[in-house]
């Protein structure tokens, strides 16, 4: 039987301008009106008022860990101003998760800044240190009682939107690439998409190192970061091509996680390199709704990967999860991942926790088709109706893995 960590985490995972709705000051919110071809986000699933009931659905379901995020452009409306009422609703978010006996894991920078920020160049800009500094010590004060923050999500991701605004902005992209949809839907999650820009990335590594430091003398929550891990494999002879390409797409960021307490494993699918670089996925009929093919082992890949170049860093997944219509293929695909998560475990990785990518249906970055959750919302009235895969992997989390019978893992 293999033996998890301690205090295993198992929950799902969501991010605030993807559920919350009328982020009304994000840069995204902006950017949503002028992208040719994207849907708004709106009222989204109105998580901003309705969290106690996800939460409470989580709970009930039996799922220790919920991740949420903070929404920054709703903490500093404007340069000059500190929305204190603000942080009294994330800190009521906190309170709620720890009163219903999840275990909250934050994410303090989920894609969106504020509008006036990325009107000053953003996370690369010449006030960023400055302003992120103050973020962070800001929002610290309502840390207490979190054990597990997570300062950026995605920025090997961040990095890319970060380029396909710009292009929007000056007009030089005539429709939107959602990352999460449109690159995947061409065949490839990456392949249609520009590479990450190195320098953005080095940039990101600095922020990311300056919020670990202040947050480990602030609060007594362990600290990382959650990367896109593109479970990338080489095919032979292009082992140097694959390193070129992995460096840039994941392991710059990997390398910016060595030291700290965590790092955060978001997987999907898996793709070869060859002396051209991403290989995308053909068409097939096993293919997901966003055109990814179906891999429940790319977290295995992903992990394995993670674990190295990080020199060992504790692995948590932050996200994994299929975009798809079919509930009884959504509880195949998280049987097969963590069927490999549990050999990853056996093998000696230091696994401390699962959380689904998403626990709602939301709002993909441009796009509402892909559905990704383990509960269902009704867009006109935002009743939420559970899937059975919640009450599946509330089950898996009960029995801590044992009801994952050795006849379905890979």
């Amino acid at each position: 039987m293999t033996k998890l960590a301690e205090g295993f985490l198992w929950g799902a995972s969501t991010a605030p301008h993807q559920i919350e709705g009328n982020n009304l000051n994000s840069d995204f919110w902006r950017l949503e009106g002028r992208m040719p071809g994207s849907s708004y986000s709106g009222d989204a699933c109105d998580s901003y008022h309705r969290y106690r009931e996800d939460m409470q659905l989580s709970a009930d379901a039996g799922l220790t860990a919920y991740r949420f995020g903070i929404e920054w452009a709703r903490i500093q409306p404007r340069p000059d101003l500190w929305s204190n009422a603000e942080l009294a609703h994330y800190r009521r978010m906190i309170e709620t998760a720890l009163e219903l006996g999840i275990t909250p894991v934050v994410t303090l920078q989920h894609f969106t800044l504020p509008a006036w920020f990325a009107d000053e160049g953003g996370m690369t800009g010449p006030t960023a240190l400055e302003r992120w500094r103050a973020y962070i010590e800001r929002v610290s004060t309502i840390l207490d009682g979190v054990e597990w923050l997570i300062t950026i999500n995605e920025p090997n991701m961040l990095a890319i939107m970060t380029g396909l605004a710009e292009m929007v902005t000056s007009g030089k992209l005539d429709e939107w690439v959602s990352p999460t949809v449109e690159g995947e839907r061409a065949g490839s999650l990456v392949s249609s998409l520009p590479a990450p820009d190195p320098a953005i990335g080095s940039a990101l590594v600095v922020l990311h190192r300056e919020a670990v430091d202040i947050l480990h003398a602030r609060t007594a929550a362990k600290v990382g970061w959650s990367i896109a891990n593109q479970a990338l494999t080489a095919t032979p002879g292009n082992e140097q091509q694959f390193a070129d390409v992995s460096y840039v797409w994941e392991d710059l960021y990997l390398l910016g996680s060595r030291g700290d307490d965590f790092v955060g494993v978001q997987s999907y699918t898996s793709q070869p390199v060859d002396a051209k670089g991403i290989v995308p996925h053909p068409p097939h009929p096993d293919n997901t709704l966003t055109g990814a093919a179906y891999r429940p082992d790319a977290l295995g890949i992903a992990l394995r990967h993670a674990w190295e170049i990080t020199e060992g860093v504790p692995l948590l997944v932050t996200e994994n999860g299929i975009p798809t219509a079919s509930d009884e293929r959504r509880i195949e695909y998280i049987t097969g991942a963590l069927g490999v998560l549990l050999d990853a475990v056996d093998e000696g990785l230091d696994v401390r926790g699962y959380l689904h990518w998403s626990l709602l249906d939301n709002y993909e970055w441009g796009h509402w088709e892909p559905t990704f959750g383990l509960i269902a919302v009704d867009r006109d009235t935002f009743e939420r109706t559970p899937k059975p895969s919640l009450g599946w992997l509330g089950e898996v989390a009960r029995t801590h893995g044992a009801s994952l019978t050795t006849g379905v893992r890979p």
